[in-house]
């Protein structure tokens, strides 16, 4: 009798302490978020793409991580996002990229309604088996109780050749029978987490 009583308190204690971590975490809100990138052709037509699927998290310890499921690019052409995913981004062996960093989780905790502040970042992104650092400035705004809005000032640049996206580049450009296709992409970032 004891016995059983004494395991209903410990499933409990555990219980409470999962509920607090996971409540104590950031959870990306996929819906209100963006990840958007501007595709230039021909040395002069852009053309704005993002991606569908988003997920991620702020810990405790101000590590962020979003995981973006590269087969949700959408660039509204149906037959360019298949070849973005075979061609270029080769989702059959590398479904995903991740962008991860450190924000500065103290400053999160205890800013009120409207309050935002600016830090400098370092984002780690892992694409197409390559992983490369990119320096930037993130602007945190806190929009209410539970809800957070972390974004890049200014658009990142990230360049395909670094990220072994070459050859799937030119592939791309000669598919579509186009004189060029930049592979410097600038990238904006828009995340709402909420908890």
């Amino acid at each position: 009798m004891i016995t059983g009583f004494l395991k209903k308190i410990l499933l409990m204690l555990v219980l409470a302490t999962v509920a607090t971590t996971v409540s104590a975490q950031w959870q990306l809100n996929n819906a209100e978020s963006s990840i958007d990138y501007v595709s230039i052709k021909k040395s002069k037509a852009g053309e704005l793409n993002t991606f569908g699927k988003l997920k991620g998290v702020i810990e405790q310890n101000g590590k962020a991580t979003v995981i973006i499921s590269l087969a949700s690019v959408e660039t509204k052409i149906p037959v360019r996002n298949e070849r973005m995913q075979s061609m270029l981004f080769e989702i059959d062996r590398f479904p995903e990229a991740t962008v991860s960093t450190v924000v500065e989780y103290g400053r999160i905790e205890g800013m009120k309604l409207g309050d935002s502040f600016v830090q400098p970042a370092k984002l780690k992104l892992s694409l197409h088996g390559e992983e490369q650092e990119i320096e930037t400035e993130l602007r945190v705004v806190r929009l209410g109780e539970g809800r957070l809005l972390v974004s890049t000032i200014r658009p990142v640049i990230v360049n395909a050749e670094k990220f072994s996206l070459g050859k799937g580049v030119e592939k791309l450009r000669e598919i579509a029978k186009l004189p060029s296709i930049s592979s410097a992409v600038p990238v904006t970032v828009d995340l709402l987490f909420e908890k």
